[in-house]
């Protein structure tokens, strides 16, 4: 396809559309084929679905535990997802992921609308596809938590603020100009969003990007213009009700949890054993941002070189504050840089409207390189470690696919030709990506809860066959993939529970690390129970290897099914 030929196809709002679809594309395998993960997805999914059962959409709870760290708003979207296309009884993931996946294309969407305007539509479009298809934003777009969402509602509020930006640039912005109020409106409904479904965490994205532009330029006349009148006002009423509610449902507990609990002890040190020292985020950038990683050094030296600009200048004050506040926080996670990645996708884009230098394309042929053996080293231990012969052709395409991405796409950057480079990247990229994911679901070791669930299934203990009351007692295993799975009752116990369990006539999951302890109750309670299955596999949560063996209670307590 020639470059006139591309244009055309991408022109006007075609090409943001079309970002979208290739992030539609990319997240689509994740969705699909994982099971549900641990613990985080799970737990969000969880929640959703006690919502669902209970009616009540303003405390959150896992279990009977409040689960009171972050808002509503994934919950809710979560929520209708899966009324709009499931039903809650049905125990299944996917529907729960669809607001990532739509997260993922918004933030795509809002990168190239906002990269045709800066740069024109070509480089808008190559900014959509390159966030869209990233490994990190494809991964977050298939599972069922705030990221992806996170990261279109703050790349859609940048792109408001941007066209604000650029548009006092030319003269300055007049009060009520009508011209004006799409871009207010994205920038106040972005930032709505992001706090409905993170606090303020977008909040660290936007705010820092508008005072770093304003010292820069030693401007401030254009921050009077963002529509502060109407625009605080829509944020209030976003989030307003539910944050009104939510305090007296929970009198003032949810901010307790929220705001000391949660944040404070993520600013505080590594929360949950996440911590990591300064330059954690750069060290993963190339496998994060791959298979764009070949543009990444390009983008380094076109924010340097061209800050000059307003338009590059802009996307630097989005980086680095973001970026150094992200870095700077002792509790770290890789995916807490994604609402930046839109500005380095900017970058990389605005670096191809111009001829690349030869330092920017050896050093992102050589990294882009880097990264795929990264990929194909974390296929192949995750194939060595916990795989069967059903995972070998995923991931033989996986390493494959991520190799010919690197070399090809490292091959046509250093002839000059990045255009296509990244375009040939992308495709392989994608490729690459969704083999991962297929790899990941052979990796059968690792999917203990639903090998769990099917053994029950198997020997009619699964709580809403029927055939048993419930619900199912478990030792040890407590980890929310299996709760989702089996339903809010779920019994997290130790061995006496479990044998109090049998005892009822309920099904009970024991650990090896339990079963004398479990032996000794049964003895005492006379009701030793049937063993009918064995599951063994890795709890990548804990780090541990696990045994768990399913018990039915004797015949005599059986219920069948009338």
């Amino acid at each position: 396809m020639t470059r006139p030929d591309l244009d055309r196809y991408i022109a006007g709002w075609r090409g943001p559309l079309l970002a979208a679809l290739l992030a539609l594309i990319a997240g689509l395998p994740s969705l699909l084929l994982l099971p549900p993960l641990d613990r985080d997805e799970s737990r969000y999914a969880q929640a959703t679905s006690q919502m669902l059962e209970s009616g009540d959409y303003v405390d959150i709870r896992f279990q009977d535990e409040p689960r009171w760290k972050k808002p509503v708003g994934i919950y809710w979207m979560q929520a209708a997802a899966v009324a709009l296309t499931s039903k809650v009884e049905n125990r299944d993931i996917a529907p729960y992921r669809i607001p990532s996946v739509l997260g993922a294309m918004l933030a795509a969407w809002a990168c190239a609308w906002m990269g045709s305007a800066l740069f024109g539509a070509r480089a808008g479009f190559l900014a959509g596809a390159i966030l869209g298809t990233t490994f990190l934003l494809s991964s977050e777009a298939g599972i069922a938590k705030t990221d992806a969402m996170l990261c279109g509602s703050v790349t859609l509020a940048m792109a408001g603020l941007a066209r604000l930006y650029m548009a006092s640039r030319v003269a300055p912005l007049i009060k009520g100009d009508p011209t004006q109020r799409p871009y207010k409106l994205m920038l106040w409904l972005g930032l709505g969003l992001s706090i409905l479904i993170k606090g303020p965490i977008g909040l660290l994205v936007v705010v820092p990007a508008a005072l770093s532009l304003s010292i820069w330029d030693r401007s401030w006349g254009w921050l009077k213009r963002l529509g502060w009148g109407w625009g605080i006002p829509l944020v209030a009423l976003i989030v307003g009700p539910w944050a009104i509610a939510v305090t007296i449902a929970t009198d003032g507990g949810f901010w307790r949890d929220a705001l000391i609990g949660d944040m404070a002890s993520k600013v505080a040190g590594g929360q949950e054993s996440h911590g990591a020292w300064p330059g954690y985020y750069v060290l993963l950038a190339p496998l994060l941002l791959f298979p764009a990683t070949l543009l990444l050094p390009a983008a380094l030296s076109t924010g340097w070189s061209r800050r000059a600009e307003p338009a590059i200048r802009f996307l630097v004050c989005w980086l680095v504050p973001a970026w150094l506040i992200f870095e700077a926080t002792p509790t770290k996670l890789f995916h807490y840089t994604l609402p930046t990645f839109g500005a380095i996708a900017l970058l990389m884009a605005a670096a191809l409207t111009r001829p690349i230098g030869k330092v920017s394309r050896w050093s992102g042929a050589g990294l882009a390189v880097f990264a795929a053996v990264l990929v194909s080293g974390i296929t192949v231990y995750g194939l060595t470690a916990f795989g069967t012969s059903t995972a070998q052709t995923w991931a033989t395409i996986t390493i494959v696919c991520a190799v010919m991405a690197a070399l090809i796409g490292g091959f046509l950057l250093l002839n000059r030709a990045a255009v296509t480079g990244l375009l040939i990247a992308v495709g392989f990229g994608v490729v690459a990506h969704a083999a991962l994911a297929g790899t990941i679901r052979q990796l059968r070791p690792l999917a203990i809860a639903p090998r769990l669930e099917a053994a029950l299934e198997a020997n009619g203990l699964a709580p809403d066959q029927g055939l048993v009351p419930g619900p199912v007692a478990i030792t040890t295993f407590h980890e929310p993939s299996f709760v989702f799975l089996t339903g809010r009752s779920t019994e997290l116990t130790d061995a006496e529970g479990a044998a109090r369990a049998l005892a009822e006539g309920r099904p009970a999951i024991v650990e090896d690390k339990d079963t004398e302890a479990f032996r000794a109750a049964t003895a005492e309670t006379a009701v030793p129970g049937r063993a009918v299955a064995v599951v063994t596999g890795h709890n990548y949560s804990s780090g541990d290897d696990v045994r768990l063996t399913v018990y039915a209670p004797p015949e005599a307590a059986v219920e069948p099914k009338p």
